[in-house]
């Protein structure tokens, strides 16, 4: 904080001072920005530091009201979410539009996860390195620019160029803006900054796909890029003029990089996204390519770990993890992206391929979930220093897990609304979940180890959720197969309960197709009527088994070590 003395006088007459003590008299001043004017008093005694009252109220971020800063970094955050859930909407028509196939077109999505889970634990050292406000405004501009060019791409290898950019500037803008908002706010006040950050991480993937749908609906997919440009130009400015660098951000004497574990890290990584993301189309281990790339895999992911371990100027330092409360935090933030992205990839392609929605459709129906979010981070805000945040977590789990076995009730009769309520309380839900559990896991992490925690803690949310998605995609095509082997198993040509149906659909059908069609087109719609089945009881058992993986986080929350007390409310508040 700048003082009289580091002031620079434009104009000064200064009278003879008394012996001990020196004044200042008829002074004129060029005050730094940081100061006010009517900070400088005459007779002010000079060395002695004096604080704008904006100083004085907002000591950690520097005289900004922190809620500004709140907004500032809500803003990329929001819009890397956002765009991460859109972009799987519009896969369809990209690969149309750029004349790929839909198998080709999901590197569009493998691409952008790649880069954005390599650059995550990295963005502690170029934070440090460059400055944390410098490094954050760099990804988004990275972040916009790649957003014109993906949708502007006149051809795949463009837009997949153009995704890796993206996910490069994206990776970052978590864990930044995450340590930027934990910094700014006092400790009794952070369960109500979580919670507004909160709000931008859970809503954005529910309003992804309803937005995605629409925009790619009515005008083009590339308007599902286009949009961030906006946006990302608004969070610059208001970065620019709200976020500062704490002092040892700008103090902080970083070592080289560590290429070796960056490019470990960068193995293991692609490794693991490229084998989720084409397992299941090769039959997994049943193609030589995945056994050598999840060789590959293991041996860098043990070469990072130890690198990152034994090396004093690592890249990642795992120390971090002999904390109990962050070492659990991380296990179940892992377990909460799988909850998380089952449910939102799984929902809506339920009411697409088993019930015929339309992509904006099936966003509409499961829209509701932001309500429920918006609903649950005030309330959370309110009670996060109140209760024990173990309680929250545990309440949040469980009823996640309920509304999870609600929708193992589903059949091929359900209405838009049949799953309202459901819905909605699942974002409520996980608005319960979120801002405690990253609350306790920070709560007892240096704030020099903040950066390096937040990022640890974004990479294992979004491999928990890539790894969630592979399991949910592979069991949906196997338990599908497997009921459909079950229920055929009692079905026969000679069955008279068969027989019959075939009749009358045969003869509803002559009328349509001819006689000569009848019979195999009523086969043919049973034989569809079976397959529908099939998908729906694989459906059943992905949603039941996303309840038991939540009830199991119920319990693993009490692995937090108990608070020493709960945090004293916030002043003012009733």
């Amino acid at each position: 904080m700048p003082s009289v003395t580091q002031c620079e006088p434009a104009h000064t007459a200064l009278r003879r001072p008394r012996l001990g003590t020196l004044y200042v008299k008829e002074v004129s001043w060029v005050v730094p920005p940081a100061m006010t004017t009517s900070a400088l008093q005459p007779d002010q005694p000079l060395g002695r530091t004096i604080v704008s009252p904006a100083l004085q109220r907002y000591p950690l971020t520097q005289g900004v009201n922190p809620w500004l800063v709140t907004v500032s970094v809500m803003l990329p955050t929001f819009m890397e979410v956002l765009d991460t859930a859109i972009a799987s909407v519009a896969l369809p028509y990209i690969a149309g539009s750029l004349s790929a196939s839909n198998s080709e077109a999901t590197w569009v999505l493998t691409s952008y996860l790649v880069a954005n889970a390599v650059i995550l634990p990295a963005s502690n050292w170029f934070a440090r390195r460059f400055g944390r406000k410098n490094f954050l405004l760099f990804c988004v501009v990275v972040f916009t620019i790649a957003s014109f060019f993906c949708g502007a791409a006149p051809s795949l290898a463009v837009i997949l160029l153009a995704r890796v950019l993206q996910g490069a500037g994206g990776g970052a803008l978590q864990p930044l803006s995450q340590s930027i908002l934990l910094e700014s706010f006092p400790l009794e006040k952070r369960s109500q900054a979580m919670a507004a950050y909160g709000l931008g991480i859970v809503v954005a993937p529910v309003l992804g796909p309803t937005l995605g749908g629409w925009l790619t609906d009515t005008f083009s997919w590339r308007y599902a890029f286009y949009i961030n440009i906006p946006v990302g130009i608004l969070a610059v400015i208001m970065i620019s003029r709200f976020i500062h660098d704490p002092p040892y951000i700008k103090n902080a004497k970083v070592g080289p990089f560590d290429n070796i574990g960056f490019g470990l890290l960068m193995v293991w990584t692609g490794c693991l996204q490229i084998v989720l993301d084409k397992g299941q189309e090769d039959d997994w281990f049943g193609a030589v390519w995945v056994r050598w790339a999840v060789a590959a895999l293991i041996f860098s992911f043990i070469g990072w770990v130890w690198r990152s371990w034994f090396h004093h100027r690592g890249l990642v330092d795992l120390h971090i993890l002999k904390d109990r409360n962050f070492r659990t935090g991380c296990f179940l933030i892992a377990l909460l992206g799988m909850c998380i992205y089952i449910t939102i990839a799984i929902l809506p392609l339920y009411y697409q391929e088993i019930l015929g929605y339309t992509a904006f459709s099936a966003g509409l129906v499961v829209g509701p979930r932001g309500v429920g979010s918006f609903i649950g981070s005030p309330i959370i805000g309110f009670l996060g220093s109140r209760i024990d945040p173990r309680k929250l977590l545990s309440v949040g789990f469980i009823g996640f897990g309920i509304c999870s076995l609600i929708f193992g009730t589903v059949n091929l009769s359900i209405g838009p609304t049949t799953l309202l309520w459901p819905i909605v309380l699942t974002g409520f839900a996980l608005s319960f979940v979120f801002v405690p559990l990253a609350t306790m896991t920070t709560s007892t992490v240096p704030r020099e180890e903040m950066g390096n925690a937040t990022g640890l803690f974004n990479m294992l949310r979004n491999i928990g959720g890539s790894i969630g998605i592979a399991m949910a995609s592979t069991a949906l095509i196997r338990r599908a197969a497997f009921y459909q082997t079950e229920i055929g198993a009692h079905l026969s040509p000679s069955d008279p309960a068969l027989q019959h149906r075939a009749t009358m659909i045969g003869g509803y059908l002559s009328h349509q197709l001819g006689r000569g069609a009848a019979r195999p087109g009523a086969f043919g719609l049973m034989y569809g009527e079976l397959m529908q089945q099939s998908a729906l009881r694989a459906y059943v058992d992905i949603f039941r088994w996303t309840a038991l993986l939540a009830f199991f986080c119920a319990g693993a929350v009490w692995l937090f070590k108990k608070p020493a007390k709960h945090l004293a409310p916030p002043p003012g508040a009733h």
